[in-house]
């Protein structure tokens, strides 16, 4: 095994699988949705940094294990996208799980823990936490704001991740 770091080239949740690039001769690495489970996450979007070990295998390499996932806006030193919302700074990240969510929609909906309420959530904010699809069910953590419907989610992160 060996500890490398690669962008996501593209991951698809319907086929369970995706590649990464790394800068070597190796060509591309092929990243399983078990893998990606593993580390606690459901999909994770284009251009997204993985820090990973690679696994030789019969059928090429793979990503054995994951033990980072940046998105492209955390390594450009930004913050998830605003979107028309009040500043996210200082808001408290609540607990979520996914009620349904549509890819070719671009959006769907999430209930915070111990409330019926639907959170709506939306493709670009998804992308921009780094997720490329949610899947119903998947356990989340979310900030919530008022968007000009209702309460919407301002940022998306996984039900793991370290949220500061």
């Amino acid at each position: 095994m060996q500890n490398t770091r690669g962008n996501v080239k593209w991951f698809d949740t319907s086929k369970g699988y995706g590649f990464v690039t790394v800068d070597d001769d190796g060509g591309d690495v092929l990243l399983h949705a078990n893998v990606l489970r593993n580390y606690g996450r459901g999909s994770v979007a284009e251009g997204a940094l993985i820090e990973f070990d690679i696994q030789k295998t019969g059928r090429g390499r793979q990503v054995a294990t994951i033990y980072n996932i940046e998105s492209v806006k955390e390594e450009q030193g930004g913050e998830p996208l605003n979107f028309g919302t009040p500043d996210l700074v200082g808001l408290l990240v609540e607990p979520a799980r996914v009620k349904w969510f549509d890819k070719s929609k671009g959006f769907g909906f999430a209930n915070i823990f111990k409330s019926s309420e639907d959170i709506f959530l939306h493709m670009e904010i998804l992308r921009n936490c780094g997720f490329s699809d949610l899947q119903p069910g998947e356990a989340i953590a979310i900030k919530v704001v008022d968007g000009p419907r209702g309460k919407m989610a301002g940022a998306v992160f996984a039900w793991d991740e370290k949220v500061i």
